[in-house]
């Protein structure tokens, strides 16, 4: 099927500003600030990016990189294998950028997804020079059509000093209308969001262009990344069994009804599989207010569990994204993708009382969470959006397996080596063994309860050695404090969290 350009650049005045991505590059200087499209693989800026990387070839210098979340299309690969980023934000899930951030050799700040918009309204971080921003379509009224994610789009383009927009030509033509763009006033200055479900629209279709800003427009011909997610497993199903016997005794005890409530699910192949579990369920009539809409979703929604879906990016598998994007029409009414400072606003998580499942890197006893820090030191991708998630829904729960690297890590440690979500804000830990409802308990019941019910079996004797010699010893968060990391400096010494026998210590 031809497209035609004027089918997608339907403003008059921008038809005359098409340029290369070479071109398009030249723009960009030495220690600007770049805000790109892309949110976990989707939407994100391709071509300009690459023709940056082209360039650094013959010359050197760096450029701050702004997004949403992950880019697709390796381009958080090249960019930081040829040395051009200075500091990357908010979020990132590349094996090699993270290899380039744990040997310093550029800046990384881990930021809650829905903190970026608002540092940059304020003003509190470097602002936005050029905005490289991925649109299916420009209408005549001067609106971007984002194409599978809207992430940062919209304050980028608010606060940039120069727009670079590409347009996309593989992208969908039904992909507008699905979009609600509202951007939020300053803060002292604002109303309330004016959201109380997650079907309803408060914004327009597109983001508004400011026309003197748009530097130029690359047309670009190139289908975004597949996610990487893996199937479930018979372990993640087994996490999805014990969570769904949590849902069933929240109904039980009248605090859900059989509709439950707003779901968000983070990304990543453990929480998706987690959120397929739903099929075989009895629960149906769902909504899903979300980051990120992966696979699960679509299922549920093709499966009539899921009544309406909304998020900020799409994250599909190669033949999932095949099945969606080529029948648009039937998920126009079922699914809306929102900026992330809306998807992930802590007001409207609140007050919608969702029902947020995220994945845990690690967690210990009394229920603190790490995402993110590898041995309390190696960045893996970042906090992303479940601290927004975490801290103000109605329950927030962490899953993970209760093992990694074939027993020879848990999941469960004596204290994490770094802390993302406190105890403070973790209600209910999932494992493969079972889940641990953490409400109303105090430390020490907390510790007995996860370590029975989600560590696994080779761990529980360590784990409670430690804590029986810590509450010896009292306190309110009882710890032995030269033990507190023995798993981890185990891990660093030996290669696995458990003391090693003296015949095994080579």
């Amino acid at each position: 099927m031809t497209v035609k350009i004027e089918d997608r650049l339907r403003h008059a005045e921008l038809s005359k500003k098409v340029i290369t991505a070479e071109e398009a590059a030249s723009l960009i200087q030495d220690g600007m600030a770049l805000g790109l499209s892309g949110f976990t693989r989707s939407g994100d800026a391709k071509a300009v990016p690459m023709a940056l990387v082209e360039r650094s070839k013959n010359e050197k210098f760096k450029v701050d990189v702004y997004t949403g979340a992950s880019l697709g299309s390796d381009i958080d690969t090249i960019m930081s294998d040829a040395g051009i980023i200075g500091k990357r934000v908010p979020f990132q899930s590349d094996s090699a950028m993270r290899g380039h951030i744990n040997n310093g050799d550029m800046y990384y700040i881990d930021q809650h997804l829905s903190i970026t918009a608002e540092y940059l309204r304020q003003g509190a971080m470097k602002g936005v020079d050029v905005a490289i921003i991925e649109a299916v379509a420009i209408t005549e009224d001067g609106m971007l059509i984002p194409t599978t994610s809207v992430g940062n789009s919209p304050i980028f383009i608010k606060t940039a000093d120069k727009v670079i927009i590409e347009l996309n030509l593989s992208s969908y033509p039904a992909l507008e209308g699905m979009h609600d763009i509202y951007i939020p006033d300053n803060q002292g200055e604002r109303g309330p969001i004016p959201l109380l479900n997650a079907s309803d629209r408060i914004g327009t279709i597109g983001i508004p262009l400011d026309l003197d800003k748009v530097a130029g427009i690359v047309i670009t011909n190139q289908e975004d990344s597949e996610s990487a997610i893996v199937p479930p497993d018979a372990e993640t199903d087994q996490i999805a069994s014990h969570l769904l016997g949590f849902l069933r005794n929240e109904i039980k005890e009248g605090r859900l009804t059989e509709e439950l409530a707003p779901m968000q699910s983070g990304v990543g192949s453990v929480a998706n599989a987690v959120l397929h579990g739903m099929l075989d369920s009895e629960f149906k009539d769902l909504e899903v207010y979300s980051e990120v809409l992966q696979d699960a979703v679509f299922d549920l929604i093709d499966a009539g569990k899921v009544k309406f879906a909304s998020g900020c990016s799409t994250t599909l598998s190669q033949e999932k994204m095949e099945s969606v994007y080529h029948n648009l029409e039937k998920y126009k009414e079922k699914v809306l993708l929102r900026p992330q400072e809306i998807s992930n606003h802590p007001e409207l998580i609140r007050r919608m009382g969702l029902i947020a499942i995220n994945t845990a890197l690690e967690l210990d006893i009394y229920g603190n969470v790490n995402s993110t820090h590898v041995s309390g030191t190696k960045m893996m991708n970042g906090i992303g959006g479940s601290g927004d998630f975490t801290r103000n829904s109605r329950v927030s729960i962490f899953v993970t397996k209760s093992y990694a690297k074939g027993g020879k890590i848990s999941s469960v440690v004596p204290f994490v080596s770094h802390v993302d979500h406190t105890e403070h804000d973790v209600d209910v830990i999932v494992t493969e063994q079972g889940y641990a409802d953490l409400r109303g308990l105090a430390p020490r019941e907390r510790a007995a309860l996860i370590i029975e019910n989600c560590a696994h079996p080779k761990f529980k004797d360590a784990l409670n050695a430690y804590v029986e010699e810590a509450n010896a010893r009292g306190g309110q968060t009882p710890h032995v404090l030269e033990k507190a990391f023995e798993f981890h400096t185990n891990l660093a010494k030996y290669g696995q969290m458990l003391t090693p026998e003296p015949e095994e210590v080579k």
